[in-house]
């Protein structure tokens, strides 16, 4: 007995084995020694305290070891009231169930074999409303970044068997824990396969958040439209499995990724489906509206003024020649000097804390406004025009495309001072060809538009009564196509005094 536990303390005797050599480095690598006094039996514990929950450790398990009779590894389950319990004898596992918060039981007389005691320490924060997308109807929980957390608000909205949570290990160094999540039944295997493909595929070191995966598993990662949809709302995620689609949470990060895809998708908000249908419908139709004036309205300004004067009424061209008679700059850096003040006070105030940020927004817009139309730099006409553009730019539910619609407005401006309302609809041309083939796991992204499905159109550009969908989108090629049967419903007998 003495020897081994002479041998257990000698750091000679861990400087032999790589991995302990390393995490004798570390000031939170602890490894201590006790003793049962029925069987005469010495344990040792090996653990990283800043990973374990030492109440679990010196309340749940190291009083029933010092006490109860036990004599192998295997007594172990029987006198500890810890669930989770795991005797192995493969070396190689060790290193991962140290830093997965597990405590390492060795004993003398089996000194080949190890438990591993589950004692997680929970460093988590607690629920909060939606800050992206927030709703004023309709529940209020959003994502955190503990990954169990995340799947148990999922879980409880979806308590059935058939949804399939897969778990993986991503990141070289970081190890970051990835779960799959589907319907089993209902989602198309090969969608799940394909994902499941690319993410165990990838070759990288520290992952940290769900956008590393987005930027790695992509189908094409140099297209500046998200190709995975991502949301902080756990009944946004229970809704769309239940369609068909597959979602994928990863630890540390408060968002959950949703695949496949289409871009009508980034422009409907959850809030669409807890609405009266024609209001939601009416809702959608402004935010589209929104999107294609808030891209096109600058573009069409600097094209009309620099080649196509005879396009502009005549009342209108006098309120443009009057605001425009001490501007010494041409229509294209008048505009690009407005969009870039726009996007420097978004960046400010996005970076600033939240009540200075807001500060920055509202009186830096007010004062350099003012200023740069009273200093000749600029026209009152277009500041309105750039103040109404970035406003509706703000209409975009997922804040992904939101980037994307505020970058996609420069190349527009290129091509009009290029080539006027020709150059408009050539950038045009070129971003639709690139929507066409673009795809999302190998689904077209451009569906129910292209190719065209009339079927799929009831939850796309509008959104019909929930009794007109009863089928599943056509592109996720479920296994399950009709969500619910169709049922006449019986008529409303009048009352006796009507």
């Amino acid at each position: 007995m003495k020897n081994w536990f002479k041998k257990n303390n000698d750091k000679e005797d861990f400087e032999k084995k790589d991995w302990q050599q390393i995490l004798l480095k570390s000031h939170d690598y602890k490894k201590t020694f006790y003793y049962n006094q029925k069987n005469n039996i010495r344990f040792c514990f090996t653990f990283m305290s800043t990973l374990i929950d030492e109440n679990i450790l010196h309340q749940s398990a190291l009083p029933h070891l010092q006490e109860k009779d036990f004599t192998t590894l295997d007594d172990i389950k029987k006198i500890l009231p810890i669930a989770d319990v795991e005797i192995s004898d493969d070396p190689s596992i060790i290193e991962q169930k140290l830093f997965n918060g597990y405590v390492m039981l060795t004993m003398e007389n089996e000194e080949k074999r190890f438990a591993f005691i589950a004692a997680q320490k929970e460093v988590v924060r607690s629920l909060t409303i939606p800050e992206i997308e927030f709703s004023v109807i309709g529940p209020k929980e959003a994502f955190v970044e503990s990954i169990d957390q995340n799947l148990n608000l999922i879980r409880k909205r979806i308590p059935v068997k058939e949804l399939v949570i897969e778990n993986l290990s991503v990141g070289t160094i970081s190890k970051t824990k990835v779960a799959i999540l589907y319907i089993d039944g209902i989602t198309d295997p090969e969608n799940v396969n394909t994902i499941r493909q690319r993410i165990q595929d990838i070759d990288f070191d520290e992952i940290t958040d769900s956008s590393y995966l987005v930027q790695l598993i992509s189908d094409n990662k140099h297209s500046l439209f998200p190709q995975m949809l991502d949301t902080e709302r756990p009944d946004r995620v229970a809704s769309i499995l239940a369609e068909g689609k597959i979602a994928v949470v990863v630890d540390g990060s408060p968002h959950a990724l949703i695949a496949p895809t289409t871009l009508v998708e980034f422009f409907n908000s959850f809030e669409d489906y807890l609405l009266n249908w024609h209001l939601a419908s009416f809702f959608r139709l402004i935010r589209l509206f929104a999107i294609g004036f808030s891209i096109l309205v600058t573009p069409v300004y600097v094209a009309t003024l620099t080649y196509h004067y005879e396009l502009i009424p005549k009342d209108l061209l006098n309120t443009l020649i009057s605001s425009r008679r001490v501007v010494p700059l041409p229509p294209i850096l008048e505009a690009l000097i407005l969009e870039l003040t726009i996007e420097l006070l978004r960046e400010a105030g996005a970076r600033l804390p939240t009540k200075v940020g807001q500060t920055i927004g509202i009186v830096g817009g007010i004062v350099i406004g003012t200023a740069s139309v009273e200093a000749g730099l600029t026209s009152n006409v277009l500041l309105i025009i750039i103040a109404l553009a970035a406003l509706a730019s703000f209409t975009t539910p997922v804040y992904r495309m939101g980037n994307t619609i505020r970058l996609l407005r420069f190349p527009f401006l290129l091509f009009a001072e290029l080539w006027g309302l020709l150059g408009i609809v050539y950038c045009f041309c070129i971003m639709m060809t690139h929507l066409i083939r673009l795809t999302s796991f190998g689904r077209p992204f451009l569906e129910p538009l292209y190719p065209p499905r009339l079927v799929d159109l009831k939850d796309a550009l509008i959104r019909l009564p929930f009794e007109k969908q009863r089928m599943r989108p056509e592109y996720l090629r479920t296994e399950q196509p009709v969500r619910f049967k169709k049922k006449k419903a019986k008529a409303v007998k009048k009352d006796i005094d009507e």
